[in-house]
């Protein structure tokens, strides 16, 4: 039985006694569902409710109107960090429970903020909008807002526990191919078709598939391809996603997606232009002492299932970006009862307000708080993350 020290009691008791509050923030954010950057409601919500816990907040953090910092503390180092995301996905709402990411650094913020004063050091509790598309941690990173913390924690719900996220480089481009109309049947001949040109596109993406790296990902979907059958298509346009374990490999299948591209236009004649939407997501360094500091407190103190290192196939998270600027975390956490239930579905968004996520949410708010309090208590232990996050980034 886990022996607790007065400021892990602490802790614990403080994000005990604030649990219907911590679940009230869950279920009001899975009810009221808000594409990135729209998500008026929940950033209210969850600065009114750090407020009310003392934290000392700033609306529209980093430029971003959605976005928020939330401190107590001193305001010197060590500097700890929970993130919330809290934006949902297009018809099918929290699918990937961001409701659950939101609450659980909440918690962890309440119960680490409960000693703060007594212990040292600061806590934030960061509200960082629009995950799943412009990714606000790329745009707080870009100001360089986390070079000088000591931990960036966040869980993230799954099916399964992992220890770690390992998650791909993304860049997101928007393709258009410009051609010249013509008649298709009368005269064909005097026409640029910018339909060919996408197409060979996406035959060259098809036949690379073969020579691409297991990690590599390239998806796309054709947003535009003509206006008429009997017309040439002048414009097409088509957005694409690519997807590699190391950002310098990401570089690599970049360059070999635009000769793709410069040999579908060559072709046919058609001019390609390629724009960035959406910003670019770098692949997740995971700090291991956090993690497994975490993972110990979670299993031993808290009566968590097992965890296993890494799932096989992960998707992209902005999450990457910090992880380049200060030691992080991004640990996945079962809220499906050993259920293989994916990510963005209608299944997985039920999950999200399960009873099994609303004790995953108070559990692991526990862990990271505790982890928050030895990045800050115990000396050693923040210099081994420090040699951890400075090693893999030398």
């Amino acid at each position: 039985m886990q022996t607790w020290n007065r400021e892990q009691q602490e802790i614990i008791d403080t994000i005990d006694q604030n649990t219907e509050i911590i679940l009230n923030v869950l279920h009001e954010i899975h009810s009221n569902p808000e594409l990135g950057n729209r998500e008026f409601k929940a950033t209210a919500l969850l600065q009114k409710t750090l407020a009310d816990a003392g934290f000392t907040v700033t609306p529209n953090f980093a430029g971003i109107e959605t976005a928020f910092i939330a401190q107590k503390g001193s305001g010197a180092n060590p500097k700890i960090a929970y993130l919330c995301e809290y934006d949902a996905l297009p018809e099918i709402g929290h699918a990937c429970g961001h409701n659950v990411i939101a609450a659980t650094s909440l918690a962890a913020g309440i119960g680490l903020a409960s000693v703060i004063d007594r212990v040292g050091g600061t806590v934030y509790v960061i509200g960082t909008p629009a995950e799943e598309t412009q990714g606000a941690k790329v745009a707080m990173v870009d100001q360089q807002l986390f070079k000088d913390y000591d931990a960036a924690m966040m869980i993230h719900a799954y099916n399964h526990n992992y220890r770690f996220t390992n998650a791909l480089a993304v860049m997101r481009f928007q393709l258009a191919f410009k051609g010249k109309p013509s008649h298709a049947s009368g005269s064909p001949w005097e026409g640029i078709n910018a339909l060919d040109a996408m197409n060979l596109t996406f035959a060259g993406i098809s036949a690379f598939r073969q020579q691409m790296k297991p990690d590599w990902r390239v998806h796309g979907i054709i947003t535009d391809g003509g206006t008429a059958p009997n017309i040439i298509p002048e414009r097409t346009v088509a957005r694409f996603y690519l997807r590699a374990g190391l950002d310098r490999e990401l570089e690599i299948l970049f360059e070999r997606f635009k000769n793709i591209v410069n040999g579908a236009a060559l072709m046919t004649g058609a001019t390609a232009e390629l724009f960035d939407f959406g910003a670019r997501y770098d692949c997740m360094t995971n700090n291991r002492p956090l993690a497994e500091r975490t993972e110990k407190y979670a299993v031993e103190g808290l009566g968590a299932g097992s965890f296993d290192e890494a799932p096989a196939s992960f998707g992209s998270i902005d999450m990457g970006n910090v992880s380049g600027q200060c030691p992080a975390i991004h640990m996945l956490i079962g809220i499906t009862e050993g259920k293989e239930i994916p990510l963005h579905t209608p299944e997985f968004r039920e999950a999200a307000i399960s009873p099994s996520a609303q004790a995953e949410t108070i559990r692991m708010g526990k862990a990271l708080a505790l982890t928050g309090l030895d990045v800050i208590n115990d000396e050693g232990f923040r210099r081994a993350v420090r040699m951890e996050f400075d090693h893999v980034h030398q």
